[in-house]
């Protein structure tokens, strides 16, 4: 069992009560939970959390709570991250470069029985290392679309001419074959997921058989201050019709692996001003922390309102660069934030839709780590949606 975390009702209450000194984030179960219920619920096919977005065990539980069953990992690691938390879990190995006797492992202490390959060569290494029969594994086609913010082809996938004899040679190694592909990161438009099923469709009626499974990745977005983005359920819509007219096996299923589109909604992370110079604001995190997902190409910035004296503070705004607290001369956030003009050291912010690719990410770097996690159980914050 995980210890628990501790509990108040409201930000402002966290603040009267601990005057924190170090970043804390706010875990709101609800959220977690509300997220989790919408996608399983809308999603025609099968939803595996992607870990590596938030790996903390709450999240993972709340998720859970709220109708993930599946979990797409990429380490033993988080395997065991999942399954200490939630022992009856399906666990997916979800990448085609593993450790040396990871698959074995994941194979024989965790039960796991659907792995990833995406070259000849990673479906030779993994007979090697585990009996493929009762295994499903899937060939990582490459696909991109301009829509998204990250080529996640760049390092993994099969040009889709390969697609086939990988498939052939997953089937005659005893394994159950299966096509996965993932178009991108924070994919700003649906069209690009029709593109990418349709590439999909055209490897899939090369076959001479026809596969159960399509795994259609992540890349599920949300929208930012200045990154606004189609509502998850058009995405919904334009995929299940895509993917209507893949050739499947009679039963066959979707996949889809959200990181953002779960993780990103319940976590906030609330930080003290240490020093105003005129327009530029250093806060005790920064590019080395929570906001290290910052660098990529996306959005430059998170929804925020600020705290003083444990109230929430308005009036008249202006436009601030933000400084994280490392001597680094990068640690400086991209995008210029608007705050209350008068906003002085001492005073807090509070960043929503943060919970992706920040806990999981952030660094000691120059000694600036902190862990304080809280959860808040009634409030829910205004940037809600």
């Amino acid at each position: 069992m995980h210890e628990a975390l501790k509990d108040y009702p409201s930000v402002a209450q966290m603040l009267h009560a601990t005057a924190p000194r170090e970043p804390v984030y706010c875990i709101y179960p609800d959220l977690y939970r509300d997220a989790a219920a919408e996608f399983v619920s809308q999603f025609a096919g099968r939803v595996l959390y992607a870990v590596k977005a938030n790996d903390h065990p709450l999240v993972i539980r709340l998720l859970s709570e709220g109708g993930v069953r599946h979990f797409d990992c990429a380490s033993l690691s988080e395997i065991d991250s999942v399954l200490q938390v939630l022992p009856e879990a399906n666990c997916y190995f979800m990448t085609p470069v593993r450790l040396r006797g990871a698959a074995a492992a994941a194979r024989q202490r965790y039960g796991v029985r659907h792995f990833l390959i995406d070259h000849q060569s990673g479906l030779d290494l993994l007979r090697s290392e585990i009996d493929l029969a009762g295994t499903i594994v899937f060939a990582r086609m490459a696909v991109h679309h301009p829509a998204a913010m990250q080529d996640l082809s760049v390092r993994f996938g099969a040009p889709k001419e390969d697609i086939p004899g990988l498939l052939r040679s997953i089937a005659a190694a005893g394994a159950e074959p299966a096509l996965a592909f993932n178009v991108g990161s924070n994919v700003s438009h649906p069209e690009a997921y029709a593109y990418a099923v349709g590439v999909a469709r055209e490897v899939l009626e090369s076959l001479p058989f026809k596969v159960r499974l399509v795994d259609i990745g992540g890349g599920f977005p949300k929208s930012y201050p200045g990154f606004a983005v189609p509502p998850l359920r058009e995405y919904f819509k334009t995929t299940a019709e895509a993917v209507r007219h893949l050739p499947l096996q009679d039963g066959g299923e979707i996949l889809a692996e959200p990181g953002r589109a779960l993780a990103a909604p319940g976590l906030s992370a609330v930080v003290e001003v240490l020093l105003r110079k005129d327009c530029r604001l250093y806060l005790n995190d920064g590019m080395y922390g929570i906001f290290w997902e910052l660098r990529f190409k996306g959005h430059d910035r998170f929804p925020v309102r600020c705290f003083r004296n444990g109230l929430e503070l308005r009036g008249v705004t202006r436009d601030f660069t933000l400084f994280g607290p490392t001597c680094d001369s990068t640690d400086v956030l991209p995008g210029k934030v608007e705050l209350p003009s008068d906003i002085r050291p001492g005073d807090y912010l509070e960043f929503g839709n943060i919970g992706a690719y920040s806990l999981a990410g952030r660094t000691n770097f120059n000694g600036f780590l902190s862990n304080n996690i809280v959860t808040i159980s009634a409030d829910l914050p205004p940037f809600v949606g």
